[in-house]
């Protein structure tokens, strides 16, 4: 009797052998739709969750719509590193309440070549400004002394459009401090960010041979469907 139940629940629980599982879903993806073209965002909702879902609620809520790219830095001799600055630029109309800092210390993320970070004052005062990084600029990254700038993403197509921004002409007196020299003199405007994100994959198991069945032999075409790469994130 007893071998009769748990046979009977091996057979209920037991996955059938041509399931067809999804992949699992892919990480957001953001366009970026500016003045001098587009590009594309994804996103690291398992490493930064907090700062990903404050920028995705300024995309839902169409808050960027109409904002602008108005920073633009070049170090070094050929300008090989930098960052571009955008976003809400401070407009409290705009601006959602600020989120908590997530460190990179903590996330794993880095400020190097295409990533986006959160532009703030004080650690968790981030809103609805970002920057975007050109080069390795990783010295803005958390250590024991200084909590850095919060990454959560990276650009993945796209990258000469944030290249020509950057190379954007700017203001020899516009802005402030450490900003001053580097304000885009006609700021690039941001015409809409909305969501882009691929569909999930199904990845279609191969059914083992039957039996008395031999596998195909070498240099010869298997028939049987093959598992299907899942798309890239």
């Amino acid at each position: 009797m007893i071998k009769t139940a748990l046979l009977a629940l091996m057979l209920q629980t037991a996955p059938a052998p041509n399931a067809t599982p999804i992949a699992p879903a892919p990480a957001p993806h953001v366009q970026v739709t500016t003045g001098l073209g587009s590009f594309t965002l994804r996103l690291e909702p398992e490493k930064a969750p907090l700062t990903t879902a404050n920028f995705l609620r300024y995309v839902d809520q169409k808050r960027f719509a109409n904002t602008s790219f108005y920073r633009a830095m070049m170090v070094g001799d050929a300008g090989q590193f930098g960052l571009i600055q955008g976003g809400i630029r401070g407009a409290s109309k705009l601006a959602l309440p600020p989120v908590k800092h997530e460190p990179t210390s903590q996330t794993g993320l880095s400020n190097t070549n295409m990533a986006i970070s959160m532009a703030r004052g004080a650690p968790g005062s981030a809103n609805g400004d970002f920057f975007i990084i050109l080069g390795d600029l990783s010295a803005l990254d958390a250590n024991a002394t200084d909590p850095g700038f919060a990454a959560f993403g990276q650009v993945v197509a796209g990258q000469d459009v944030v290249k020509a921004i950057q190379s954007a002409p700017v203001s020899a007196t516009a802005g402030e401090g450490a900003m001053k020299g580097q304000m885009i003199e006609k700021p690039v405007p941001i015409l809409s960010m909305k969501r882009t994100v691929p569909p999930p994959v199904r990845v279609e198991e191969k059914a083992p041979p039957a039996a008395g069945e031999e596998p195909p032999a070498a240099g010869v075409e298997d028939p049987r469907p093959q598992n299907q790469p899942a798309l890239s994130d």
